[in-house]
């Protein structure tokens, strides 16, 4: 094999594809990049048999071919050549090397045979719909932060990708949540959704996607069955299995009755939140207790070990006075989902599940489970 290109070129998509090689693998040619020349172009393929992403960039092929070097050395070397610079890449006939030159630089790395990397086939998709980046970002990063990390409950490790019938036609709708916090985003369905199937997408899917949205302009073609979904942006293919199971009934633990609003400023309510936890401990759950009252919320955490903070900020409360906590991290991450410059609380009671919105986006929806403080 014989290429010459772009180190510019090369470096994006490296920049792409090595992200999802694990650094420890027990199969050492999982932890390289498969590269395909041919036709004009150098592909660059990676996968940890959950997930594969691949890329193609122009080259000039004088000798086609295919090899496996690794993923994150082969990454640090483009990346510290010069910006703009020509790269030719060669393999002798044994297969066992290839030679980098750039400049005066000159590298010889270890290969590995193609022959054995995997290939995570597609197999047939049921459906197939096209958002703007913009869009699937919305649903991403609304809601990726509420993703569970306990793996004995495998099924909340993702975002459940669902449609439903609203009011004005059908939505595309993106739940997660970890039994502490919930998040709820949709939008409006494309119409090539109709009937697919509710779908549990990966974390590490999920995070892989959402860097590769960086155009909002950008089309998103994706593509799912019940056993896998593939996302194509910009020359960029990500293939993932889905999640096995069954998400639980999330509408259950959305509040209906609640009614005590609670109205604040959201940049205000959040700095508050974020200054009076600094004392709060870890192995207290980092609690603050939420007070409200005529006009007022005060926010209040009590550490035996370092003291007590107390702030209070003006808000709309008009109901009767009553007292709640919550994890302070958990209410960071919620409000900073909010773009709006008010946050919306309604409250039950101190042990009920409090529902949070924004002032000026109906399809976003938080539940926050309270705690004892």
């Amino acid at each position: 094999m014989k290429v010459t290109l772009e180190r510019n070129h090369l470096l994006k998509s490296l920049g792409h594809v090595h992200r999802i090689v694990e650094r420890r693998n027990t199969h050492p040619v999982l932890a390289n990049v498969l590269l395909s020349a041919g036709d004009g172009a150098l592909e660059l393929r990676s996968t940890d048999l959950d997930l594969e992403m691949h890329e193609s960039v122009p080259a000039s092929v004088d000798v086609a071919g295919a090899t496996t070097v690794p993923a994150h050395t082969f990454y640090d070397i483009a990346r510290k050549l010069a910006d703009g610079a020509e790269i030719v890449l060669t393999s002798d006939g044994t297969g066992d090397n290839i030679a980098l030159v750039s400049g005066r630089s000159r590298f010889n790395l270890t290969c590995l045979s193609p022959d054995g990397f995997p290939d995570l086939k597609s197999g047939e998709f049921s459906h197939t719909f096209t958002l703007k980046s913009a869009e699937l970002a919305r649903l991403i990063e609304r809601t990726q932060f509420a993703i569970s990390t306990e793996e004995t409950r495998y099924y909340l490790n993702g975002i459940y990708l669902h449609v439903v019938e609203g009011d004005n036609g059908p939505l595309l709708r993106a739940v997660a949540t970890d039994g502490h916090r919930l998040a709820r985003v949709e939008i409006s369905a494309p119409p090539e959704t109709k009937g697919m199937p509710a779908v549990i997408v990966p974390r590490k899917t999920v995070a892989e996607a959402q860097k590769l949205l960086d155009d909002p302009e950008a089309e998103v073609t994706i593509e799912l069955s019940e056993q896998k979904i593939r996302f194509s942006v910009g020359g960029v293919v990500l293939l993932s299995k889905l999640i096995e199971g069954t998400f639980p009934d999330y509408e259950r633990v959305i509040p209906s009755g609640n009614d005590k609003k609670l109205v604040v400023d959201r940049s205000a309510f959040r700095q508050a939140v974020d200054r009076v936890s600094t004392i709060a401990s870890d192995r207290g759950g980092r609690a603050v207790k939420l007070a409200l009252g005529p006009g007022q919320v005060e926010l209040s955490v009590t550490n035996p070990e370092h003291g007590t903070a107390r702030e209070e900020l003006p808000a709309e409360f008009d109901g009767e006075g009553f007292e709640i906590g919550f994890n302070a991290r958990y209410l960071i991450d919620i409000t900073d989902q909010i773009k709006s410059e008010t946050a919306i609380f309604m409250f039950a009671d101190s042990g009920a599940p409090t529902l949070v919105r924004s002032d000026d986006e109906p399809g976003a929806l938080y539940v926050l489970m309270p705690m004892r403080v």
